[in-house]
């Protein structure tokens, strides 16, 4: 059986990140309804802000400057889990 991708963020406690993430959480879960398999919110700490797909890095806050726009973060994951899908108007 093929299992579908995980999505994990990280985010800093200390900065108060948890909306933020589970906003992302949610865009990434309507947008990828049958492409993805899980996303899971990880507390760290020391102004972490990162997602991964399985395990690879597709977003880092210090290393991509900032916060993802949803658009852009949502454009990194397709790449990773479904390189053929159309994201049309939700972007």
């Amino acid at each position: 059986m093929h299992r579908a991708p995980r999505v994990e963020i990280v985010y800093c406690t200390q900065c108060r990140w948890l909306l933020r993430a589970a906003w992302l959480a949610q865009e990434l879960l309507t947008t990828f309804v049958d492409e993805l398999g899980e996303v899971a919110l990880a507390p760290g700490t020391g102004g972490v802000f990162q997602v991964r797909v399985d395990g690879d890095l597709v977003w880092d806050r210090a290393v991509d400057g900032g916060f993802p726009e949803a658009k852009a973060l949502k454009q990194r994951v397709r790449d990773r889990i479904a390189p053929g899908k159309d994201l049309g108007h939700s972007g």
